[in-house]
């Protein structure tokens, strides 16, 4: 019984360490530092911006209107789009646009390539110094840009992230309101990160890094293309921060089931992405590892450990009263869990129930995103998420 509370001890604290205790730590941590130093001085001018697009018929005219306000500020300007073999009208609104704006690049892919493999084909045809990553659906305040790559005035940062707001325009029953509050929760943690040049996981909305830094991303199995290429950069040995002040706007998806897909499609490519910075596991460089362990990896395990830890309780609570009222705090939150479900059926909303739903739904993503992982069943070719 002594080792199976042990383990049920450290099952625990892994578990309150993902989603709190880290984020006190990296705080302190913050504290202790103070404000960073900073190494020589450069600013860049010239900067290409590269979009993969497939079917944003309803939002590329926007996109693209929306980064003209930004052009003249740069020495030099571009805008990469890359369709992804669309089907709706989306070439031909990029093919209007080019012909109005001479900084905009449009080349139209006939066999699907997948994000990743836009991206890697942009990349060859970019000219500016600094790369930045956005998407078809992100719209730039407008002096984001300007914002972003005032980072890389440090010669020590290789990639700078921006603040990503999800909206809030369209608050209805049935939309995931608490995507917004774990998006607002996960921005001060990218925050801090971000501070100690250390930020694991930039937005792939809103992120720049120096095109002599990029890798090519790998298309024969999908991974987390943001993510690989924020972990790239840090293992360079380069700072990867967070422009508060650099801000662009998504909107969520548009119902639960969306988010659901989106959310499995994203674990999966994590999972691979682990296998690709195995050597953050080992605490090389210690601090990096350390954000990515206690951010990333412990998370996207979260699930598991959650299942371990329900099956030593039980076990537990047959000889220990004390453990007999934790076994029941569990029961009831998933009961509230799956009122929390029938209440998105019904069109209906209280936090009470909502918050454990959208939690036991994320990790639910991630359990058939791993599956999907080791079946190897995902697929580099997207589909957009519906906006």
């Amino acid at each position: 019984m002594v080792v199976l509370e042990t383990i049920f001890i450290i099952v625990l604290f892994l578990m309150l360490h993902t989603y709190f205790l880290y984020p006190i730590s990296i705080y302190l941590i913050c504290q202790l530092k103070g404000k960073a130093t900073h190494g020589s001085v450069e600013k860049y001018s010239t900067v290409s911006i590269l979009i993969a697009a497939y079917n944003e018929e309803k939002v590329i005219r926007e996109r693209i209107e929306n980064l003209s306000e930004a052009h003249k500020e740069f020495q030099y300007f571009e805008v990469l789009v890359g369709s992804d073999n669309s089907s709706d009208s989306t070439n031909d609104i990029l093919i209007e646009l080019s012909k109005k704006y001479e900084w905009l690049k449009f080349y139209n892919f006939q066999v699907r390539n997948g994000k990743a493999g836009i991206l890697n084909k942009l990349y060859q045809e970019a000219k500016g110094e600094i790369l930045v990553f956005t998407d078809a659906n992100t719209v730039f305040q407008r002096d984001a840009l300007s914002v972003l790559l005032r980072g890389f005035q440090d010669l020590t940062v290789g990639g700078v992230c921006g603040r990503l707001i999800l909206n809030d325009d369209r608050v209805q029953i049935n939309e995931p309101l608490e995507e917004r509050r774990y998006w607002r929760y996960e921005t001060q943690i990218k925050q801090m990160e971000g501070k100690l040049g250390i930020l694991i996981g930039a937005n792939g909305g809103i992120f720049a890094i120096k095109k002599d830094l990029f890798q090519e991303i790998p298309v024969n199995r999908p991974v987390t293309d943001d993510l690989f290429l924020t972990l790239n950069v840090l293992s360079k040995g380069y700072k990867f921060i967070y422009e508060r002040d650099a801000i662009a706007f998504e909107d969520v998806g548009q119902n639960v089931q969306t988010e659901f897909k989106r959310k499995v499609r994203f674990s999966a490519t994590n999972f691979q992405t682990i296998a690709f910075f195995k050597d953050f596991l080992f605490f090389r460089p210690a601090l990096v590892s350390y954000a990515f362990l206690s951010h990333k990896v412990i998370r996207w395990f979260f699930p598991f450990l959650a299942i371990f830890l329900f099956i030593l309780t039980v076990l537990i609570a047959r000889e220990k009263v004390l453990y007999q009222y934790f076994l029941y705090t569990q029961i009831l939150f998933f009961v509230l869990a799956f009122l929390g479900y029938l209440m998105t059926k019904l069109k209906k909303k209280l936090t009470i129930f909502s918050i454990p739903f959208f939690f036991i739904m994320a990790n639910t993503a991630i359990i058939l995103g791993l599956a999907k992982y080791i079946s190897n069943s995902h697929s580099v070719i997207w589909e957009s998420t519906k906006r």
